[in-house]
């Protein structure tokens, strides 16, 4: 019986390794059943059986990705930044490290843009997502703000979580679009310097 737990499990995680590298070789729609069976050495039948159906397995294997680079790029900023939290100069740092995780050719963020335009035809897997980007915008706070995530108020993911993430996929969006004239952290540092000038004046 134990045996039989150990292979089920170990079927899990060969299927989820399997869909994370067709991911990144042929995208969300392009990704059949067959190529992630045929990538993971598992069968047809173990994917309904751990995740129920095709999307929701690319979908958690996406999640998984983004969770990945998400703690290596946490535990670097807290390691290794100066800056104070809130202020300008950690706002410029944080999203330079992070237009940093964009700038590649096989950057993972371009499975954003795809999930935007084809959502139609991607049902299970935008509403997947559209649950766990919710705790995205939770965690992104405490990497600009300082502090700890469990921590975090819903009024400030329903405010502030949600402004970092239109910024991200704003980000997201030019850096898959156009590279070369895609925002600097520089620049968007100082955009947003001239927004609370301006806001300060008025006021």
């Amino acid at each position: 019986m134990a045996g039989r737990y150990a292979a089920d499990m170990g079927h899990r995680e060969d299927l989820l390794e399997g869909a994370k590298r067709c991911l990144l070789d042929k995208g969300f729609v392009r990704t059949t059943a067959r190529d992630i069976v045929n990538e993971s050495g598992t069968n047809l039948a173990s994917i309904g059986y751990h995740y129920g159906s095709k999307d929701a397995l690319l979908a958690e294997a996406y999640v998984a990705m983004v969770e990945g680079v998400s703690d290596e790029f946490d535990a670097t900023e807290r390691a290794t930044t100066g800056t104070r939290p809130g202020s300008l100069e950690r706002f410029q740092e944080v999203w330079t490290n992070i237009i940093g995780t964009m700038s590649g050719p096989d950057s993972l963020w371009r499975l954003s843009m795809e999930i935007v335009a084809m959502g139609d035809q991607l049902p299970a897997v935008r509403d997947h997502l559209a649950k766990a980007q919710r705790e995205g915008a939770r965690g992104i706070i405490p990497m600009l703000m300082g502090g700890e995530e469990a921590d975090v108020p819903d009024e400030d993911v329903n405010t502030l979580g949600k402004f970092y993430m239109t910024l991200m996929m704003g980000l997201i969006a030019q850096w898959t679009f156009d590279p070369a004239t895609a925002t600097r952290g520089d620049e968007l540092a100082e955009g947003l310097r001239r927004v609370l000038k301006a806001a300060g004046e008025g006021s």
